[in-house]
């Protein structure tokens, strides 16, 4: 079944001159393979059109359940510089929430919030 990352991670991120920085964590351990292995560096970037010009970086910290983007290129310059103030670090991490992951039948007990 697919569901909206919301359901699986939270996020939390930050922002320096014209690169964002959005952890995506993990609610439950076994969500964490799910995500690491359909929430990709190139998903990351697709996910927001054009709103990325530069090259995204995914770091994992497996320990932590946690995938982490470190995106150039985000911020139309940087937050002080863009007249689009939407973009900053954290609009772009609530968006990634609507990501959707194929996961199974069998998690469902497991998911957070609401199903719509």
């Amino acid at each position: 079944m697919k569901v909206p990352l919301r359901r699986l991670a939270h996020t939390r991120s930050g922002d320096k001159g014209d690169i964002s920085n959005t952890a995506v964590i993990a609610y439950e351990p076994a969500f964490y393979p799910h995500l690491k292995a359909q929430l990709t560096a190139e998903a990351f970037k697709a996910l927001y059109g054009g709103v990325v010009t530069g090259k995204v970086e995914r770091f994992e910290a497996d320990g932590l359940q946690v995938l982490n983007f470190v995106a150039h290129g985000a911020l139309g310059g940087g937050v002080s510089r863009s007249l689009a103030l939407d973009n900053y670090g954290k609009a772009l991490a609530s968006a990634v929430l609507r990501f959707e992951v194929e996961v199974p039948e069998a998690l469902r007990p497991l998911l957070h919030g609401p199903a719509s």
